[in-house]
């Protein structure tokens, strides 16, 4: 259950992001309040993760990396962005990073 509530606050994180670019500096409303109740949900989402059982460390390892790297596609395959060859290898270590946390914490 905790991973469910945790990928329920990478959807949330994602869309209050991506509500934060169309808010123009929080000027339009209906962007703004997306933003708000995106990173609001995003918080609420990771705390029910932590009280179910998942360690803070990994949860928000996870939380943080995969919700940056679908924030960068997204802005990719969307939004006209591009993504350098470096970029791009950034995204693959933060990914290889939360899987060295994720494996080093079973036993």
């Amino acid at each position: 259950m905790a991973y469910l509530f945790l990928f329920g606050a990478i959807v949330a994180e994602v869309i209050g992001a991506i509500s934060t670019r169309f808010s123009e500096g929080f000027t339009r409303v209906l962007p703004t309040v997306v933003a708000v109740v995106g990173v609001v949900g995003a918080y609420f989402l990771l705390s029910r993760a932590l009280r179910a059982g998942m360690g803070i460390g990994v949860a928000y390892a996870i939380w943080a990396a995969l919700g940056v790297c679908a924030v960068a596609l997204v802005g990719v395959l969307f939004l006209g962005e591009s993504l350098t060859g470096v970029q791009a290898a950034g995204v693959a270590l933060v990914i290889g990073g939360v899987a060295c946390l994720e494996l080093g914490g079973q036993h």
